[in-house]
């Protein structure tokens, strides 16, 4: 059965389409990525999902029923930080867990074991104003897990933690996939997206392409990927390194240049004089594999995430 099912879902602010005929199934139990740059409609579908916000057009159903008589079924971690810095991590979950009815010795059991399953019983009496950003990432997770939580729906949950921190968090969805939990990951991290079972890529409100994070990468048609540092990032550094690149496409990086090769060892010398030639040193060279993000950018000619 489907846990989530979209059907030509649109949304409009004035002549403004976010979303243009969006369709989804997601099923039960099945760890989904949808995975796309700012201000390409994931968060507002999410929000739709989860009845924030009202769709112009289309249907959805959580397990065959509307949204709105299914929200005790899911649970929603939005990108910005909600639990209360003045409260301590157990008393956040204690209050949660008297919103959903439950009373003091149930919630309190309940809690304990949602502290335990997140790894933070040792913090949680602690105030949250002094918790680490992926401790308190993985607070608010565990308001969504109490046991009524058929589907989870995380928005950009590891943006802005520290690379520990973001391990740490990923493994506690993973372990959630054991427990046959629905999650629905919000992200446009390529890395992310590629714990899931099946990704969606969606741009300018649609998805364009969907599958099974191995089959999209193998479906784009690419092959190895050149990471190359440069001293110099310029519109005429990016045009050499285009003369080598499938399709004339180089993606723009922190420190340099993605340029997809089909042969590595004769294009590398080739690139190092190239470079060489207008004074730009190339400072490190590595192969690698297609990512999703390389998938995303032969599509669309976009980048996922802002370099900065």
């Amino acid at each position: 059965m489907d846990a989530i099912s979209v059907e030509k879902l649109t949304k409009k602010y004035g002549e403004n389409e976010v979303l243009k005929g969006v369709n989804l199934k997601i099923a039960e139990g099945e760890f989904y990525a949808l995975m796309g740059p700012n201000g390409s409609g994931k968060t507002t579908l999410a929000s739709i999902i989860v009845s924030v916000r009202s769709p112009t057009s289309g249907r959805i159903e959580i397990y065959g029923e509307k949204p709105e008589n299914s929200k005790q079924l899911i649970g929603y971690v939005p990108q910005e930080n909600f639990s209360s810095p003045i409260l301590t991590g157990r008393e956040n979950l204690m209050y949660f867990a008297g919103l959903l009815g439950y009373s003091k010795n149930a919630g309190e059991k309940i809690v304990n074991e949602l502290l335990n399953k997140i790894g933070l019983s040792e913090d949680a009496d602690k105030r949250v104003a002094n918790y680490s950003g992926g401790m308190r990432k993985r607070l608010e997770v565990a308001t969504a897990l109490f046991p009524s939580i058929r589907i989870l729906i995380l928005d950009e949950p590891t943006t802005g933690l520290d690379p520990s921190a973001r391990r740490k968090f990923l493994g506690l969805i993973q372990e959630l996939r054991k427990e046959k939990t629905t999650v629905l990951l919000i992200t446009h991290i390529g890395a992310d997206a590629e714990l899931a079972s099946r990704v969606g890529l969606i741009d300018e409100g649609q998805i364009i392409a969907e599958d099974e994070p191995e089959r999209l990468k193998n479906a784009s048609g690419l092959k190895d990927v050149m990471n190359i540092e440069t001293t110099i990032k310029s519109e005429n550094v990016a045009k050499i390194l285009r003369k080598f690149s499938e399709e004339k496409k180089v993606l723009e990086t922190d420190v340099g240049y993605r340029v997809y090769c089909e042969d590595v060892e004769e294009a590398t010398p080739e690139i190092v004089r190239s470079l060489d030639a207008i004074g730009c040193k190339a400072t490190k060279i590595e192969t690698e594999k297609p990512s999703l993000e390389d998938v995303f950018f032969k599509l669309t000619e976009k980048m996922v995430r802002e370099v900065s």
